[in-house]
């Protein structure tokens, strides 16, 4: 068993490697985006482990249950345009918040704008909404813009195009929901399938083992985050040893 958790030497010299180059740079900003029925409070140590590495974060705040959509995004976004004045701004998001980003995106591309990492994006909708839409109890929970992120045509995140930024997805693939676990044998992270979280135009995905609700949180994650804020792509393999050795570097 103590094998599985041995850094192989060559990865050990990427890893090394990416922190030293990487130790004086210019600290850039993140803007930080939760997902749906969640707040910024949700990426406490996301945000703490991106300032270590440093980065200057912004942990954006949206009611998330409150809007639809198109609302939420004007909402989002409405005052980050002076967060980062001088230096690129990179997105790392949650769920929803990728989602929320596109639609932005679609509307005017930051000049300054640098990469994006999104954590479980339902880029192509999820089963779980189409699924449980129609019970009163859904809306209620997950307000207008749960209801628009099932994957018919009909929904929006089918309607938003390939994306044209340097784009990184994480995806997990460890389910704790009962319901969409029996509903597909397709790799889901108990919200979104992982072939959902893919999108025409991205730079990079890797996949994980790690929960929808709880991803944001997996050591894993992180490094993997940092290393694609950094470098514009994701460690092909990574284990939990590797991935604590890497945050813990600089």
């Amino acid at each position: 068993m103590a094998s599985n958790f041995k850094i192989n030497s060559s990865r050990l010299l990427i890893l090394m490697a990416s922190c030293f180059f990487s130790s004086n740079v210019l600290a850039d900003c993140v803007l930080l985006v939760h997902g749906l029925a969640r707040s910024d409070a949700s990426l406490f140590i996301l945000d703490r482990n991106l300032k270590n590495a440093g980065y200057e974060t912004f942990r954006i705040s949206y009611p998330s249950r409150k809007a639809d959509i198109d609302e939420l995004a004007n909402l989002a976004f409405r005052e980050t345009g002076a967060l980062c004045p001088e230096s690129s701004m990179h997105i790392v998001t949650h769920s929803l918040g990728g989602i929320l980003v596109r639609v932005w995106l679609v509307r005017g591309m930051p000049e300054n704008l640098g990469r994006v990492v999104m954590l479980g994006p339902p880029n192509h909708g999820s089963e779980m909404v189409d699924m449980l839409r129609d019970f009163p109890l859904f809306e209620w929970i997950y307000g207008d813009a749960g209801l628009q992120l099932g994957t018919t045509e009909e929904d929006l995140p089918s309607q938003l195009p390939p994306v044209n930024f340097e784009l990184g997805v994480v995806a997990g693939r460890l389910s704790i929901n009962p319901i969409l676990t029996l509903a597909t044998t397709t790799a889901n992270d108990g919200v979104v399938t992982v072939a959902s979280t893919r999108i025409d135009g991205m730079q990079d995905h890797v996949t994980v083992m790690a929960s929808h609700s709880l991803m944001m949180n997996n050591p894993i994650v992180i490094a993997q985050t940092i290393s694609f804020l950094r470098t514009g792509i994701f460690f092909e393999e990574l284990s939990p040893i590797e991935a604590l050795y890497y945050l813990n570097s600089d």
